[in-house]
């Protein structure tokens, strides 16, 4: 039976563009258990990017994780989650580059995207500020730059 996953994703940018981060967190919707956490320096971005990118990177891990799961993502970023439900066009590049690496991962499964106020993606926006504070710690594959995620 497939896991009930919920990916909090979040991204910023120290300027816009500047120094930018994403954060995800992967938490077992049942039992409220967070599975992982990735925080991701991205260098210099705009802060749209860095919200896809935390996107990207979580739904990646959520589906290592089960790539069965059903999963909700939860973002404090409406241009994100009104763009990835189709109600809104994406028109800068980086950003359809990361909604069509975003899509490749769900393929044909089901995601409920929901915005959330800023208040209950605290820990996403922690773990972007982390990326961002410490960038040396928190390099890794970036998905804009065409890294390879698997």
């Amino acid at each position: 039976m497939p896991r009930n996953l919920v990916v909090e994703a979040d991204g910023g940018s120290r300027g816009n563009p500047g120094p930018g981060g994403s954060g995800s967190v992967i938490i077992d919707a049942d039992t409220g258990e967070v599975l992982e956490t990735i925080s991701r320096s991205l260098g210099v971005c705009t802060n749209n990017v860095a919200e896809y990118t935390g996107l990207v990177l979580g739904l990646e891990a959520a589906y290592r994780i089960d790539p069965q799961a059903q999963v909700e993502v939860r973002m404090d970023s409406k241009l994100v989650v009104e763009q990835m439900s189709g109600r809104w066009k994406i028109k800068h590049p980086d950003m359809q580059k990361l909604a069509a690496i975003a899509r490749d991962l769900i393929g044909s499964r089901q995601v409920r995207f929901t915005w959330v106020p800023r208040a209950q993606n605290s820990r996403a926006d922690a773990a972007a500020n982390a990326a961002m504070d410490h960038p040396a710690e928190y390099q890794g594959p970036n998905p804009l730059a065409g890294d390879s995620l698997f």
